[in-house]
């Protein structure tokens, strides 16, 4: 599997497991898990996919982001977090680090700062350990802005965090007092 394919494949998944599982009339549970077999069956349907269980098994292992997880005998898969449909990923509160870091685009500064961040049409806001994921989430669309996000406050001041599976940072807003450029 090519690298264009594997980048393909892995946003038709995004797609499918995070957003519109309808278009391949894909069932997700509860929590958003899906039957892999299943998967594979209807991806086939779709003329412009079609996933085997081995390419599906390199995504899920290569992927640099680690946006799906499969479950422990690897019968069923989703997406790690990102979702605009509902499901309870069954995430537990945890306690954040002091800061955490939120990539945007220049164009987004003044509605934050007036606003916040806002989850608009995800379960989440995703804040970052580090300035160099914020930095490539801020790329995507347009000129990165990272934004310093004071978590302990956040925290201290009652607001719950969330950690996915693959160590992205999760909440529901974050009201502008606690930012800085």
């Amino acid at each position: 599997m090519t690298e264009q394919q594997k980048k393909k494949t892995s946003k038709f998944l995004s797609y499918v497991l995070r957003h519109h599982p309808e278009l391949i009339n894909l069932n997700l549970d509860e929590n958003g898990w899906a039957n892999v077999d299943e998967l594979i069956t209807k991806s086939k349907r779709n003329p412009h996919e079609g996933i085997s269980f081995e390419e599906l098994n390199e995504i899920v292992e290569t992927n640099d982001k680690k946006r799906f997880i499969f479950n422990e005998d690897k019968t069923r898969i989703r997406a790690n977090q990102g979702h605009s449909i509902d499901i309870n990923l069954a995430f537990v509160p945890q306690q954040p680090p002091e800061f955490l870091y939120h990539g945007t685009a220049q164009s987004n500064i003044d509605s934050i700062f007036e606003k916040g961040i806002e989850k608009r049409n995800r379960q989440h806001v995703h804040l970052s350990e580090d300035k160099e994921t914020a930095t490539k989430v801020g790329m995507r669309h347009g000129k990165p802005i990272i934004l310093t996000i004071n978590t302990e406050k956040m925290f201290n001041d009652g607001i719950e965090f969330y950690l996915s599976e693959n160590n992205v940072w999760l909440t529901d807003f974050v009201d502008a007092k606690y930012i800085r450029q």
